[in-house]
């Protein structure tokens, strides 16, 4: 037996190895409830959305991982969570996805199993509980409750995003405006 070579991982030799697809949850900024007359969808980010938005997007373009589409959904808080990303990461266009509004965890399944396999990475801004309920879903553990303008990193092994299943995640870090123990 020969030993693998330096820096290599040793395994079998008909080993494969699965491409990671990568999946960040942004859960939308801090949202205003101060005007009973805008319905939920309606919803401005208040003075700490505000602050925060941008905080975290700069936190995260600061580590300089690649994202190929960002989609939100077409509530106004979330809309303008995405666009503040979208400026700090230098993305000209938000896709807006009318089914990411207040999405269930199959909802947020059947979007991302579409998503085209030429992306091989993806930046979902929604709400809760479908969001933290998906990360539960997709990495079998959850994180609990995401704290508004929280960003979650899930690496899926998988060939084609329509291959996504439940556990098939693995939680890689999360970040939210007050820290976390996962910031990785």
């Amino acid at each position: 037996m020969t030993a693998a070579p330096r820096g290599a991982t040793p395994g079998p030799a008909n080993a494969r190895i699965m491409p990671v697809r990568t999946l960040y949850l942004v859960r939308h900024a801090k949202s205003a409830w101060d005007d009973p007359a805008l319905s939920d969808f309606d919803r401005p980010l208040n003075a700490r959305g505000l602050r925060d938005a941008p905080m975290m997007a700069r936190r995260f373009a600061d580590r300089k991982e690649p994202v190929d589409l960002l989609i939100s959904s077409t509530a106004t808080r979330a809309i303008r969570t995405a666009e503040i990303f979208a400026s700090a990461l230098g993305h000209e266009e938000v896709q807006q996805e009318d089914a990411l509004y207040l999405a269930s965890v199959p909802t947020l399944m059947t979007l991302i199993e579409g998503l085209p396999d030429q992306n091989s990475s993806a930046m979902l801004f929604g709400h809760n509980p479908g969001l933290s309920e998906l990360a539960a879903h997709l990495c079998n553990n959850g994180i609990g409750d995401l704290p508004t303008c929280t960003i979650v990193r899930i690496d899926l092994e998988s060939a084609h995003w329509a291959e996504v299943a439940s556990g098939t995640g693995i939680l890689k870090w999360w970040d939210a405006p007050k820290g976390s123990p996962l910031a990785g």
